[in-house]
């Protein structure tokens, strides 16, 4: 189990390491294209992908699933959070936006026994919280004001943790792959239809970036279903906070902006979150494996003292 853990803690780490990157990209887009046309053209590289990888296997299965509903409530619980997101951005300070937006691990792990019945350790309630400490470090959010753009940057990260939990609960019977092309056909129809209103045809290099965002998405949705399988939502919940980390590196290293000695207190904070639960996740797989063969051996010996 803990190795499984652990495993699925990778796998979100390197997740979140694509979806910074995506989102880079993105941040260069929206400037000069309309934001549905940006998930558009994401959704349909998705798609396409997904479509090309299992062919008529994909097609059959989204018939036969008994999951049609929760799939689909998902692509619409996930759009509404992106739509709320991006709103609420457009008025709010990017500190103050990020530390709101990353409430969300702490709803996850607060929903994640009564609606997936998932047992949150101490260890993973200490991990949530030193991240989330490391969140308020690093972004200085005091002085927030309630507003509009307060209340949608909340709600974003309420669908945002539900929809985790959801992604969570269709793991157990579905494929990644199933989850990806569900979500972002969902994506597709909803952003299509706005874009055929407000369409501005990009200039190759436009084209580029778009199908390059859409690979970095493909990528990040793929590990991010697939370390869901292997890692229980209150552990992903404190993986999502590497996202700031992520965001924090690609702003030097392409904007050449240079963090203040606040950030790099946060994202130390951040990161010995992420040690603490990984170590202490392999030390619980270890006692396990410890106390497996001894539990046997003493059934065994038990077993031969009756036969005797």
């Amino acid at each position: 189990m803990g190795d499984r853990v652990t495993l699925g803690i990778g796998l979100g780490v390197l997740a979140y390491s694509f979806f910074s990157i995506h989102d880079a990209g993105n941040k260069w887009l929206v400037a000069t294209l309309p934001v549905w046309q940006v998930l558009f053209f994401r959704s349909l590289t998705i798609t396409t992908g997904c479509l090309i990888a299992w062919r008529g296997r994909l097609v059959s299965r989204m018939i036969e699933t008994p999951l049609k509903r929760e799939l689909a409530l998902r692509g619409a619980i996930n759009l509404l959070a992106w739509l709320s997101y991006y709103t609420a951005a457009r008025s709010m300070q990017l500190a103050q936006l990020l530390t709101l937006y990353f409430s969300a691990p702490l709803i996850i792990t607060l929903l994640a026994r009564p609606l997936l019945g998932e047992r949150v350790t101490t260890v993973r309630w200490i991990s949530v919280l030193i991240g989330f400490a490391g969140v308020l470090v690093a972004s200085d959010p005091f002085g927030v004001r309630v507003s509009s753009a307060t209340f949608l940057v909340l709600t974003a990260a309420v669908l945002w943790a539900i929809g985790i939990l959801l992604m969570r609960r269709i793991a157990r019977s579905e494929a990644s792959m199933v989850q990806m092309f569900a979500q972002n056909l969902c994506f597709l129809v909803a952003t299509g239809l706005v874009t055929a209103f407000t369409w501005k045809t990009p200039t190759p290099r436009e084209f580029v970036l778009l199908f390059g965002v859409g690979v970095l998405g493909g990528a990040g949705q793929f590990t991010m279903f697939e370390a869901i399988r292997y890692a229980p939502a209150s552990v992903m919940a404190t993986v999502e906070y590497s996202a700031l980390v992520w965001g924090f590196v690609l702003g030097y290293l392409v904007w050449g902006d240079i963090p203040p000695v606040a950030i790099f207190a946060g994202a130390a904070l951040i990161l010995s979150a992420g040690l603490f639960l990984v170590f202490m996740e392999r030390r619980a797989a270890r006692k396990k494996r410890e106390v497996s063969p001894q539990r046997r051996g003493d059934g065994e010996n038990q077993h031969s003292a009756q036969a005797g």
